[in-house]
């Protein structure tokens, strides 16, 4: 496993810490005006995905960990397993549910990325593109007048996922879903 120094620091690049897996999402080289510079770093734990703010002394050294990317279609959810499809090999896989983020917004054929701790050649998560359009299977309906800016109201997805949408959305909308906040994005035009 490849040392590497806080100058070698990027977001996305996971260092093992204490026996853990970690991902820098944010980093920060901060050189005061007195003392020794330093990097301050917010870290998401691979395993239990917390996340983490540590400091490192500027120079200080941490163990990389290779990571490989491999995409991934979902197929199903058995009540105890995810059961995953690489899309070139065609191997499947099947994951407890720990491993896969936000399942809420998986609906079956949706294409997830597999992250693999390529020494170990283990499955460390999943990760759902940023956004994924999805349709409303349940809201209270629309009143005419209801505007952008007029508040919100619970909309059930496809996938069983609840979301906050603004009025004027219906039953049968499709909208894009932003997955790294379980948020509304805009209503899916229909072509």
């Amino acid at each position: 496993m490849p040392k590497i120094t806080t100058a070698d620091f990027r977001n996305g690049l996971t260092i093992k810490l204490n026996g853990q897996l970690f991902t820098i999402i944010e980093f920060q080289h901060v050189k005061p005006g007195k003392g020794a510079a330093f990097v301050r770093t917010k870290l998401k734990g691979v395993e239990s995905g917390k996340v983490l703010d540590k400091t490192f002394r500027s120079g200080e050294s941490a163990e990389a960990i290779r990571v490989e990317r491999h995409p991934y279609q979902f197929l199903y959810n058995d009540g105890s397993l995810y059961h995953f499809m690489h899309t070139e090999t065609f191997d499947q896989v099947g994951l407890m549910p720990e491993l896969v983020d936000k399942p809420e917004f998986m609906k079956e054929s949706q294409e997830v990325t597999m992250v693999v701790n390529a020494e170990e050649d283990k499955i460390l998560f999943t990760e759902l593109p940023d956004h994924v359009a999805l349709e409303v299977t349940q809201t209270d309906p629309g009143i005419k007048g209801d505007t952008a800016q007029g508040g919100s109201k619970p909309a059930t997805l496809e996938t069983g996922a609840v979301i906050q949408v603004p009025l004027f959305i219906n039953q049968g909308d499709k909208l894009k879903v932003d997955t790294r906040n379980s948020s509304y994005s805009e209503r899916v035009k229909n072509d």
